[in-house]
């Protein structure tokens, strides 16, 4: 059995399975830019922390209709790390990782079994850490609509430890992920890593015991998954009690890569300001044209966490008047729009001599070759097919006003405020 998610879902697959009592392994690969958060159709895809920029896949293992296990493929062992630190067992992995005991599907089942052959876990323990990987991955996989799957009848994982029954477990799972998009647009990605923004409402909001476990994990690195994992608590169970200060804007989110990157553009600013004392730098502005309401104000919420000052424009008409009034640093535009589509409005902008350098990136849900084409004919700068990611985005916004543009902007005020620096240079030549 195999064929793509757009004509069967995961939950479907997993039915049958189970219906026919089958024994073998199935494999989910999810199509590249599936891995977004910025998705028309299905916006709280949770996604994998390295989505925007790897492709995503996961192998689950059946024994007669049930499942076993399900595997991460991440060859650095980074989601039983993880598990093994709720046990202070993680140190114990090292050593085991010098030998040759993993099968090439299901490396963490390999480590787990020798964990506990050596008694650093007990059998509970194991059985716990699988019931969780399961979970989690049903989590992923029911949440995803874009991809392929081939299941395979064959000889079941060996030895078993455990088995889950697949319909209270699909009820349980579809009823979370339905509950997860309740937390959108503030949450979206399994993946993000929450930071404390106002320690001291926070610290007054929640007990000593409460604030202090939290503190501990909300460093920005770390993410929501992550912190569930440590607790022993499902993902929904973390998001749903941070998610009254997220929308307080008492603890923010990122991403992993995005935390980076703000780190590196924090130092970078305190760097140029310190040379640049009297130098005023504002925040680029970036308008988003598009009559989706989820994707812009998605694209909004993301941009304006990262500092930048962005405005979400649904009408391209409005949107033609308002960017002379904005005048921009950066321009995202929707291709398939009521009244004006993305390349008229394109096009309109660069006769103007105000947008002629100016970045238009052209935000579609196509993904042919003609579009891509004709974007570029009418001056289109890049272009960004929808679903995308938080990360996508962010990278492709960062690289055409990022740090150069607040170098610009210093060396233009620099030239403003030493006009007679500027003249006496120009006489020396």
């Amino acid at each position: 059995m195999q064929g793509k998610l757009s004509e069967i879902d995961i939950r479907s697959i997993l039915q049958l399975i189970e219906l026919g009592q089958r024994t073998g392994e199935l494999f989910v690969e999810a199509y590249p830019t599936q891995s977004a958060a910025v998705d028309p159709e299905m916006p709280q895809t949770m996604g994998n922390q390295n989505a925007a920029s790897s492709e995503q896949f996961w192998f689950v293992f059946f024994l007669n209709g049930q499942i076993i296990y399900a595997a991460d493929p991440d060859a650095r062992l980074l989601r039983l790390r993880d598990y093994l630190q709720r046990y202070g067992a993680e140190k114990a992995l090292n050593p085991l990782m010098k030998g040759a005991i993993a099968t090439a599907n299901a490396p963490e089942y390999s480590y787990l079994w020798a964990l506990m052959e050596n008694h650093t876990l007990t059998p509970a323990q194991g059985r716990s850490i699988i019931q969780s990987m399961i979970r989690e991955t049903l989590f992923d996989l029911l949440s995803l609509h874009h991809g392929t799957f081939i299941f395979e009848i064959g000889q079941p994982l060996s030895p078993q430890l455990t088995t889950l029954e697949i319909s209270p477990l699909l009820t349980h799972t579809m009823k979370q992920v339905q509950r997860w998009k309740q937390f959108y647009p503030y949450i979206h990605s399994t993946e993000q890593c929450p930071i404390i923004t106002n320690i001291g409402v926070l610290q007054d909001a929640l007990s000593n015991r409460t604030f202090n476990k939290l503190s501990k994990f909300a460093d920005g690195k770390t993410t929501l998954r992550q912190i569930g994992r440590y607790l022993n608590r499902d993902v929904l169970t973390v998001a749903q009690a941070i998610y009254p200060y997220i929308q307080q804007g008492i603890i923010q989110l990122t991403s992993p890569e995005v935390a980076v990157q703000n780190v590196r553009k924090a130092n970078e600013l305190t760097r140029r300001s310190n040379e640049y004392p009297h130098s005023k730098v504002r925040s680029p502005k970036i308008v988003c044209i598009d009559d989706g309401v989820t994707v812009r104000e998605t694209v909004k919420h993301i941009l304006t966490q990262q500092g930048y000052e962005a405005i979400a424009i649904g009408d391209p008409l409005e949107a033609l008047s308002s960017v002379f009034k904005i005048i921009p640093d950066l321009i995202l535009c929707d291709i398939t729009m009521p009244e004006l589509d993305g390349y008229e409005v394109c096009a309109m902008l660069r006769t103007s001599t105000l947008f002629r350098q100016t970045p238009i990136i052209m935000l579609t849900g196509k993904d042919g070759f003609i579009d891509r084409v004709r974007a570029k004919l009418i001056g289109a700068t890049d272009y960004l097919t929808k679903p995308f990611g938080e990360s996508e985005l962010l990278m492709l916004v960062e690289s055409y006003i990022g740090s150069g543009y607040a170098e610009g902007q210093q060396s233009s005020t620099q030239s403003t405020e030493n006009p007679k620096d500027g003249v006496q240079l120009e006489r020396t030549k």
